[in-house]
């Protein structure tokens, strides 16, 4: 109205005037007098005004940032405030096809990085920011790095629009969830190149969901290949599968890392710090762990339990069958103790799932909550996998999972191993205290992995094997000293000796763990300025074995094994073998199940067979074995030290007995003509000879090799050591007339076998074998083999063919090696 006065005014002045005004033809816009100026015309390339692009059939997410679905289209509306700000992008299978691979399931992690959206115009890149190389800012050198580590482009998006207030950007990211994109593609090389996969199909790969959440945004999509050979349903072509895409806020100001020590475990993340003072490039490790501060850092230095700023909080999947839950968060809460140690209470607990119709805004697909996740499966597993900033280690969130068909192998594993000594473990029908108690300690390991921790194989070792048929002490202590070991149930106990817990518990080494990696400390700017605290805590624990942590020591540790328990292998596995004989004769009886067959039966059978065998595998590892303790340089004493002879001696005595004479108490006849037509004599042969190839295996007789030359007399020559194995698998040749039975002379065979690998290949499994004197001790035990096979005189036809037929193959053996 103020502007139509306005002109009325100006106009009665112009009336009075004499002379007319002049007029311009055309406005400054180029519109002529009096018309409305028109708005520019858009370029190409130019963002849409938003309502064009966001129409109103858009359904919308609020969160990190917006996304809005239309159709089969997914839009981002990422705001300027996030721009540059990194973000941790997770790739998860969450949909396999069946057969894929023994190593990827539904779940599996395919890829994490770190990520970030760059505006450069009307254009938006998605770069991939990487800390495997750093410096601080304030170096001269960080620009080198820069420049030496330029960060990929991922992918590139059009400004499709503007926000309506114009500060952020809407991105059309159809493209990538929907093509096929390296970065954060579920089908690696290797699987595309073993099932010829052409190519991803766009018309059959498409969005299946988007969620916004305040602190990430998910994305779960179907992703469809052609493939000539798929792993199953071959007649279709195809691979299918879903993947689901996270992408999460970084904290914007990293929390300052721990420098991680290979005496303690955990879980690291590693960079290349250029800027180190080391005349080197200066690998920096850190150990991945929660962001833990103390609500009153003055009573936490005065030594005071105190709570946490934030503590760690798991939700139970609505999902969990309520008989389980209790068990599920004393699993996760038992880790308190050990927070304790480290100043902490409170620190760790556990939430009951909302209620149905609870208004609460528990979603387990928010990173903002961290679950235990009960899956409907028949997978026999439990994981605890988390995410952390690569930038410091700290851990943003992780899902402990469990599958449902987890308790089938606890109830099995209870009868096999404890069934001789727990009667509560003689049923598939176990009490529910005991296998509920099973359950909390595979959360509370699970959980422990989501804390930072990885399995720690020499803890067990540290145990007197005799202190585990003590009740006392096994109520005390469990099993082994960390619920992070594979030690799960007591097998050594015997009956009659009255221990009543068979099953592992978090323990003293947890403790110490939780206490070196969460120990706070105030003032702390930097990891270097806490080391000297961290390496006075592990001189404290110095020569104490229960302390020790190795994640094992490629097959070469008798200390550090999985499944092993005690620091006795030899003894260990006597007092298992002497259990599981008693269990054999009452499977029957245990597994049965009136108006049901014997199914059960063969499964539990099978994988009793399954764990006799790894036992003599514990056994195995002592032969040509080296012990291993970390230390660093301050520290008295070798890091490598070799199994003793006599121990070595002992342990081949065991197999010998326990092995090489074949096991007859395992091939029970009740149990076998109820579960199958044949097949018991193959098995045995292939326990036999695992074990036989692990005593011959190429890197242990290269052990043997080299400690004869560097530590001379104490060690046991090759030869010798030869020499006793071949006394052992060909006992009967010491007799005038032997007699060998079926499963002898199979195993027998097979020792020619596997020496004529030896003699022949110039490289067994990753050893080289051609210039090594292990080549001319396969051939003189050989020579030695022949001429007691001629000189023998068999008692029986089979045993007579036998031997003939070994020494025509050692002549043929020979005569080809030329």
């Amino acid at each position: 109205m103020s502007r139509l006065l306005t002109l009325v005014a100006v106009l009665a002045l112009a009336g009075c005037s004499t002379t007319a005004p002049t007029v311009s033809p055309e406005a400054p816009g180029g519109a002529a007098s009096g018309e409305k100026a028109e708005k520019p015309k858009p370029k190409d390339g130019d963002p849409k005004p938003y309502d064009e692009v966001i129409t109103e059939d858009a359904v919308t997410e609020r969160g990190l940032f917006d996304v809005h679905r239309i159709g089969d289209k997914l839009f981002f509306e990422i705001p300027d405030s996030l721009m540059s700000r990194e973000m941790l992008a997770v790739s998860r299978i969450a949909q396999t096809p069946a057969d894929l691979s023994p190593f990827i399931n539904a779940g599996s992690k395919t890829a994490e990085q770190v990520l970030k959206w760059e505006r450069n115009g009307n254009r938006v890149l998605l770069r991939k920011a990487s800390y495997t190389s750093v410096a601080s800012d304030t170096l001269a050198i960080a620009q080198s790095v820069r420049v030496n580590n330029f960060e990929p482009v991922v992918m590139a998006f059009d400004v499709a629009a503007l926000s309506p207030d114009s500060a952020g950007v809407v991105l059309d990211v159809t493209s990538l969830y929907t093509d096929d994109v390296p970065a954060i593609t579920g089908l690696p090389t290797s699987l595309r190149t073993q099932y010829k996969v052409r190519r991803l199909d766009p018309k059959r790969s498409f969005i299946d969901e988007a969620r916004a959440f305040p602190l990430n945004v998910n994305v779960r999509h179907t992703m469809t290949f052609d493939a000539a050979e798929p792993p199953s349903n071959a007649g279709t072509g195809t691979i299918s599968m879903q993947m689901y895409q996270s992408m999460i806020l970084l904290p914007a100001e990293p929390m300052t890392p721990r420098l991680a020590d290979e005496r303690v475990g955990w879980f690291t993340v590693s960079q290349i710090d250029f800027g180190s003072n080391a005349q080197k490039a200066d690998q920096k490790t850190y150990i991945r762990r929660w962001r833990l501060e103390p609500t009153d850092p003055e009573a936490y230095a005065r030594g005071e339990l105190v709570e946490p700023v934030k503590p760690i909080v798991y939700t139970l999947d609505p999902g969990t069958p309520e008989r389980w839950r209790p068990y599920f968060c004393m699993g996760v809460e038992d880790w308190n103790r050990a927070f304790e140690a480290a100043g902490f209470k409170n620190a760790i607990r556990c939430e009951m799932p909302p209620a149905p119709g609870d208004s609460t805004q528990f979603d387990p697909e928010d990173v903002r909550f961290s679950t235990v996740r009960y899956v409907a499966s028949e997978t026999r597993n439990a994981t605890g996998p988390s995410v952390s900033d690569p930038r410091s280690g700290e851990i943003i969130e992780s899902d402990i999972i469990w599958y449902h068909n987890h308790i089938r192998s606890y109830r099995n594993r209870l009868m096999i191993e404890t069934g001789a000594a727990n009667p509560q473990a003689r049923s598939l029908e176990i009490d529910e205290e005991l296998i509920g108690e099973t359950m909390r300690q595979v959360i509370a390991h699970e959980i422990g992995h989501a804390l930072g921790l990885p399995h720690n194989m020499i803890a067990s070792s540290s145990f007197p094997v005799d202190s585990l048929r003590s009740p006392a002490f096994t109520s005390e202590f469990g099993v082994a000293p960390t619920i992070m070991d594979y030690t799960r149930q007591n097998y050594i106990a015997q009956p009659g000796d009255g221990v009543t817990r068979f099953v592992r518990m978090v323990g003293l080494y947890d403790d110490y763990a939780i206490n070196w990696g969460y120990r706070w400390y105030p003032g702390i700017t930097s990891p270097e300025a806490e080391t000297a605290r961290l390496d006075a805590l592990i001189a404290e624990k110095e020569g104490d074995p229960m302390y020790r942590f190795s994640t094992g020591s490629g097959g070469y540790n008798p200390d550090a094994q999985t499944e092993d328990m005690g620091n006795d292998p030899v003894a260990a596995s006597g007092y298992a073998v002497a259990n599981l004989k008693r269990v054999v004769p009452n499977l029957i009886e245990w597994t049965s199940t009136p108006g049901e067959g014997y199914d059960d039966l063969g499964e539990i059978y099978g994988e009793l067979q399954g764990m006799y065998a790894r036992y003599m595998g514990h056994v195995v590892t002592v032969l040509g074995g080296v012990r291993v303790t970390p230390k660093s340089t301050d520290q008295a004493g070798v890091v490598y030290e070799p199994v003793p002879r006599a121990e070595q001696e002992r342990a081949l005595d065991f197999l010998a007995q326990n092995v090489f004479e074949t096991p007859e108490w395992l091939l029970d006849r009740e149990i076998l003509r109820r579960i199958e037509a044949s097949g018991a004599v193959d098995r045995m042969r292939g326990i036999q000879m695992r074990t036989l190839d692990g005593v011959l295996d190429a890197e242990r007789l290269h052990r043997l090799v080299e400690r004869e030359a560097i530590d001379g007399g104490e060690a046991w020559p090759l030869a010798e050591y030869m020499d006793a194995v071949r006394e052992d698998i060909w006992s009967e040749l010491a007799r005038q007339r032997p007699a060998i039975s079926t499963q002898r002379r199979h195993l027998q065979r097979g020792y020619v076998e596997t020496l004529e690998a030896l003699m022949t290949e110039d490289e067994r499994r990753g050893t080289d074998l051609s210039q090594s004197d292990i080549r001319a001790a396969a051939r003189a035990e050989l020579k030695t083999i022949r001429t007691q096979a001629r000189r023998a005189r068999g008692a029986d036809a089979a045993t007579r063919a036998h031997l003939d037929d070994i020494a025509d193959r050692i002549d043929d053996l020979l005569e080809n090696d030329g």
